[in-house]
């Protein structure tokens, strides 16, 4: 009777990834047809002959440059946030402070504002220190979004920590700085996996911030830019379709290769003491 339930189990699992994978590969095989192909054949037949000239023509029609774009703003935003959060998180957590529970506090209001309230704001700031249509507008605006979110993640994790490691970095003449980066931030690494992913999904796919600071081609990201392109080949949609999977894949790749830390650092996180 177990090993039916068991059975059973997989089977569900099996089909619900099935049903998540399948939408990703009809749009591979939608990138690789002609405009022929998609509109008088099936709409689930694969293509007769794979044309990969559609991703030669998106990437050298300029889809390279947003591209790089989004993945350097997102890695600097990334460490940024990560960094930042993880200092904050072992100021509060592992020392003693009178203030510590009130700047908590008044970090975690970041996760009430909504983005749309703030741009406004944020548009005239940047506009007084000349950073409007300048990337460095959207590394600090993803870093201080970000901030709340990672470090409630990151709370659950440091509470779990044992002050007996700090206790013997202290007694071997370890200094904060040292205990931090060389003791604390290596035992962080699952948690920390966690909080790399959720912000590279946020960062990569974020469209608002980038659209009202950025109006210089040069500097945009991949979720502005490629409105571009659904323009520019709007009669091509297999072209449309390989922009579509040249933005996606970099989310999949990073996801397949962090899941089990992502796990590790939830399940982690959630247990105390």
């Amino acid at each position: 009777m177990k090993r039916i339930g068991y059975l059973l189990l997989y089977l569900s699992l099996i089909v619900v990834a099935l049903f998540q994978i399948l939408p990703l590969l009809w749009l591979f095989a939608f990138s690789l047809k002609s405009n022929q192909e998609i509109f008088a054949g099936s709409p689930f037949a694969l293509p007769t002959e794979f044309r990969w000239e559609n991703y030669q023509k998106v990437w050298e029609g300029g889809i390279s440059t947003y591209f790089f774009n989004s993945v350097w703003i997102t890695l600097a935003a990334i460490i940024l946030t990560v960094l930042f959060a993880s200092m904050a998180t072992f100021a509060i957590t592992r020392m003693r402070w009178k203030l510590s529970g009130l700047v908590l506090g008044m970090i975690m209001v970041g996760l009430m504002i909504p983005i749309h309230s703030a741009l406004i704001p944020l548009y005239s700031m940047f506009l007084s220190v000349n950073l409007i249509d300048n990337p460095l507008a959207i590394v600090l605006t993803y870093t201080a979004y970000n901030l709340p979110i990672t470090m409630m993640i990151l709370l659950g994790f440091y509470y779990t920590l044992p002050h007996e490691i700090e206790e013997a970095a202290i007694i071997d003449g370890c200094s904060v700085n040292r205990m931090f980066f060389q003791v604390i931030l290596p035992m962080t690494t699952p948690i920390m996996a966690t909080t790399v992913v959720i912000n590279m999904i946020y960062n990569w796919n974020e469209f608002v911030f980038v659209n009202t600071f950025i109006s210089s081609e040069k500097y945009k990201t991949l979720t502005v830019g490629i409105q571009n392109f659904i323009g520019q080949y709007m009669t091509d949609w297999g072209a449309i379709g390989a922009t579509l999977i040249i933005s996606v894949l970099p989310i999949i790749v990073a996801f397949i290769f962090f899941s089990n830390k992502v796990v590790e650092g939830i399940s982690s996180s959630a247990v105390k003491g």
